[in-house]
């Protein structure tokens, strides 16, 4: 099916639960969805029921877009996303963020679970992400361009918008929350890196490793909307720490985090977004 259509179909069913009001836009990664749970007047689309969306098999997922009110704003979220390393295309990651643009949304905020690759991180840090590097081996962009999102080759200087990380970094002294600041690096998974991979990540400038996010934000800046990013360093990367790598520790990491990120991204929509 083409994209386009599968974009329209996803917008048809949102209007109907009044999608088209939103003014801020969640994506909530690995075990940071719960956070829509918080929404006023919830309504629901699950991924499903949109005809050629992807669904995502991975734990802690709920596979569904939740519309609802906080704060005196419209939010639309996404309560799990899809990944390149569960098989779809990459411009298929890029359906949740274009279904967005299309119902209005200009605002974004995007979050995962990573691996800390920066040695002064440790587990349960909040990283206020400041760019990225793609090395997932794809781009969604890839294909023909879909010129009613944005042009042919679109920059990406300012993916993470300049002015939003200046307020989240405001935010974050005036309200005493400790925040890390640190470019996340993207690789395809589903295995987590090696030890070698990290130490390559670490010497090539990056902070924190992943296997979202970068595809959404891509896409994002080629639509001309502000991206806030924030990483949960759910867990130090491989080599870092003398053990193994697991989901579990990752989805523990970000329940223990839960109220710690609730509270932030309160905050966020009132006196940023």
């Amino acid at each position: 099916m083409d994209i386009m259509q599968i974009i329209n179909n996803a917008v048809a069913l949102l209007k109907e639960q009044g999608a088209d009001k939103a003014t801020v836009g969640l994506i909530l990664g690995s075990g940071l969805g719960d956070y829509a749970e918080t929404l006023e007047n919830k309504r629901f689309v699950d991924y499903a029921d949109i005809e050629g969306y992807p669904v995502s098999a991975v734990i802690g997922h709920k596979n569904r877009f939740v519309i609802g009110e906080k704060y005196g704003k419209t939010v639309i979220a996404m309560q799990g996303r899809f990944h390149y390393y569960e098989g779809y295309p990459q411009a298929l990651l890029s359906l949740g963020v274009r279904t967005m643009k299309k119902l209005g949304v200009e605002n974004l905020l995007v979050t995962n679970a990573a691996g800390g690759v920066n040695m002064n991180f440790h587990a349960g840090d909040l990283m206020l992400i400041t760019d990225h590097i793609n090395l997932s081996g794809s781009n969604p962009l890839i294909g023909k361009n879909l010129d009613e999102f944005g042009p042919r080759f679109p920059d990406q200087s300012n993916v993470y918008d300049k002015n939003l990380r200046a307020r989240m970094i405001d935010l974050s002294i005036r309200n005493n929350i400790a925040m890390q600041e640190g470019v996340y690096l993207m690789m395809s998974g589903p295995c987590y890196e090696t030890p070698a991979e990290i130490r390559m990540a670490r010497i090539i400038g990056a902070d924190a490793v992943g296997m979202s996010t970068v595809p959404e934000t891509m896409c994002a800046a080629h639509c001309g909307m502000k991206v806030l990013g924030i990483s949960l360093i759910t867990n130090m990367a491989a080599g870092v720490l003398d053990q193994p790598l697991s989901h579990a520790e990752v989805t523990e990491t970000a329940e223990k985090a839960k109220a710690k990120f609730t509270a932030l991204v309160d905050l966020i929509l009132k006196e940023i977004f």
